[in-house]
């Protein structure tokens, strides 16, 4: 009896362990939560960027509260991720761009010129890859005290980027008035 109650706790306790999927997004999976720092986060929402019919990438966000507004979600407080699994080799090149054009719809002349020397830091760490390999995974985290973090397949890329802002914009890119696709930032809103 002792040895059945105690299999029944581990399996009780591997069973809480194991993250659990909330989302498949064109074979990607998404969990239910993510942890940045010490702060557990919730999907919000996982869609799929595609361009010219091709599947692009799939996406996830994860925020401290989910939100079906978009200005809640860029504005709401404390870490972040956003969570992209791409589904073909995504050039750097390509993918930088993509990120800077999606920035500069959604923002003016004079944030620009204060987001551009981050901007330019961000660029410069994301083509020393080269090319990002289909089923690679890509994160943006907002880490407590308001850094930005880049990490491909787990490992952080450069040197975390200062400020809120920053990572308010490049949220924008997928959530902004003009974002990258209308669908997309539906999906990722939860809707």
């Amino acid at each position: 009896m002792k040895v059945h109650v105690l299999a029944w706790l581990a399996v009780a306790f591997l069973a809480g362990s194991v993250p659990v999927r909330a989302a498949e997004v064109a074979g990607a999976a998404f969990d239910e939560t993510a942890r940045v720092g010490e702060t557990n986060l919730a999907l919000n929402g996982a869609g799929l960027r595609s361009k010219f019919l091709f599947k692009v990438y799939a996406i996830g966000l994860y925020l401290p509260r989910k939100t079906g507004d978009a200005g809640q979600a860029v504005g709401q407080s404390g870490p972040k991720r956003v969570r992209i699994v791409t589904l073909r080799d995504v050039g750097a090149e390509m993918f930088t761009e993509g990120l800077t054009k999606g920035v500069e719809k959604n923002h003016g002349a004079a944030e620009l010129a204060v987001l551009k020397p981050r901007m330019d830091q961000f660029g410069a760490v994301l083509r020393t890859l080269g090319e990002v390999a289909k089923g690679s995974v890509v994160t943006l985290d907002l880490l407590p005290g308001n850094l930005t973090r880049l990490s491909v397949n787990g490992a952080p890329l450069g040197k975390d980027i200062a400020g809120e802002d920053f990572y308010q914009a490049l949220l924008r890119v997928w959530l902004g008035e003009h974002p990258a696709q209308d669908d997309l930032k539906t999906e990722l809103l939860g809707h």
